[in-house]
């Protein structure tokens, strides 16, 4: 029996005070890459393969850019560190130059705070490995808004972070619920983000998962943008991830206007990449 093909999957982490980011590129399901993304030229530089998972809600960019503060797993308990670990590397590549153990999903990952300190998730980080950064580990943060450990806990955070504001909860029943954040656009619009944590969610969805409408200047229904994974505003302009492809445009009275498709990520293979460092 033929599976399904999906399209990459794609997430992106965009660096607050340099207009670079990252963008989070899974597909098929135990195979990972990372590229360097130039917000100025939108060009990209592919970083490194990964043969299992990085779980971007865990991840963070620091604000500069430079480092890349990530959570994973392959499964391979039997290897150091114990087949899960968050680690801190250069960006946009993997190779750790802080690795941290986890031995489950329960825990790991964490935020940046500035370009050299960060916190990380309650629980993690019982042992180094080892540590070259220098930078410094804040005290943990506890689980804020009524949720758990986990992808939730440290996403949300970024979110408001960032410039998101959390609105309402919606629990759709006793294993579906939605988190509503909203963030400004230009000439009055809305981004509305809903994520949705789910258990036994859409074919080609994961357990978190996020969608998006644009809301209108005046009074009148949302667009929803069902096929939109991620999205974010980049300066004055909107960008948006669907099927596999990062794409832009820039919101007028009357909606999107200039798309256009930044790269598509869909042709990709793995290959063996080694750090430049």
């Amino acid at each position: 029996m033929n599976m399904p093909r999906f399209a990459a999957r794609l997430h992106v982490l965009m660096a607050s005070a340099a207009p670079v980011g990252v963008v989070i590129r899974r597909g098929p399901a135990k195979r990972v890459a990372t590229y360097l993304w130039d917000r100025t030229t939108d060009e990209f530089q592919i970083g490194q393969w990964l043969k299992g998972r990085i779980y971007a809600r865990r991840s963070d960019l620091s604000p500069d850019g430079r480092h890349f503060l990530y959570f994973a797993m392959n499964g391979k308990r039997h290897l150091e560190p114990s087949g899960y670990w968050t680690a801190i590397s250069r960006a946009p590549y993997l190779k750790a130059l802080a690795l941290f153990p986890e031995g489950d999903t329960w825990s790991g990952g964490g935020l940046w705070t500035s370009n050299t300190t960060y916190w990380h998730n309650p629980g993690c980080w019982q042992d180094t490995l080892w540590d070259t950064t220098g930078f410094e580990r804040e005290p943990a943060r506890e689980p804020s808004e009524g949720h758990a450990k986990g992808c939730a806990m440290i996403y949300f955070q970024r979110l408001v972070r960032d410039g998101w504001t959390m609105k309402e909860v919606i629990r759709l029943n006793e294993w579906h619920w939605v988190q509503d954040f909203e963030k400004p656009l230009p000439h009055g619009w809305v981004l509305r983000k809903r994520a949705h944590g789910q258990v036994n969610a859409p074919v080609g969805k994961g357990c978190h998962w996020d969608e998006h409408a644009l809301l209108p200047p005046s009074s009148g229904s949302a667009i929803e943008c069902p096929e939109w994974e991620w999205a974010e505003r980049d300066g004055d302009r909107l960008v948006w991830a669907t099927e596999g492809r990062l794409q832009a445009g820039r919101l007028t009275t009357e909606g999107v206007g200039d798309q256009t498709v930044l790269h598509d990520f869909n042709e990709m293979v793995y290959a063996s990449i080694q750090a430049p460092y």
